[in-house]
């Protein structure tokens, strides 16, 4: 297996996290600092990451129930929650992707860093579902706007599946994941997010899920995971 992805699987970083460690020297292979993470490994041949044995762990993937107010980052120097500390494991989990601390809904945890990249690297498109309330009444051009894509200060985005689902609600699937990307779509259309709920990635619906609660993937979700993200 490749350097890199070992330290992905070993719950290190994602994928390119790991290379990265690797150029920056931090990792060793048989007590000798190694810089090219395509380098071939196994169980048996001593990486370590800044002097510390690394060995893959089994691999969970959680799914959250984040309530607003709650980060969505492994540790959180200031005051606030993180969305790890919702989560009953000893494993080193990470968030896959972000989720503003004013949002809510679902978010992943894993310590699988090739999948964590997969579903959130924009190659592989994998769709977020966002339950979005508006300030104000969408007016339909202002939702086919959104559908064929909106000029952003980074950029256009890409088309949009957008749903009317109430007076001042609509539903809102991407396969990007810019900051605050929704909002900033709003806003482009002259309107403003009031509340924003993430409600599906991929095959996975938040469904019944309480807020802040969690609950680890059974291996079929998982899988499902996987091949939606062309894995």
């Amino acid at each position: 297996m490749r350097l890199a992805k070992y330290l992905a699987h070993s719950g290190v970083a994602s994928r390119r996290s790991a290379e990265e460690l690797v150029g920056a020297g931090r990792v060793s292979v048989g007590g000798k600092v190694v810089t090219d993470p395509a380098r071939d490994v196994d169980d048996t041949s001593g990486v370590e990451l800044d002097g510390r044995a690394v060995a893959p762990e089994p691999r969970e993937v959680w799914a959250v129930h984040k309530p607003e107010g709650v980060v969505s980052t492994a540790k959180e120097p200031g005051r606030r929650r993180a969305v790890t500390d919702l989560v009953d494991s000893d494993r080193r989990l990470y968030p896959v992707g972000r989720l503003d601390a004013d949002s809510t809904g679902l978010i992943l945890l894993t310590n699988d860093g090739e999948l964590a990249n997969r579903l959130t690297h924009p190659r592989y498109g994998v769709p977020k579902t966002y339950d979005v309330e508006l300030a104000r009444p969408p007016a339909e051009a202002d939702l086919e706007r959104l559908r064929r894509g909106v000029e952003l200060e980074d950029g256009p985005t890409a088309p949009a599946e957008v749903e009317r689902a109430g007076e001042r609600r609509i539903e809102v699937t991407i396969r990007e994941g810019r900051k605050r990307q929704v909002r900033r779509m709003a806003e482009a259309v002259g309107n403003e997010v009031t509340a924003l709920r993430r409600v599906r990635i991929g095959p996975l619906e938040l469904g019944t899920l309480p807020e802040s609660r969690a609950r680890r993937l059974g291996k079929d979700e998982v899988r499902a995971l996987w091949e939606d993200s062309g894995g």
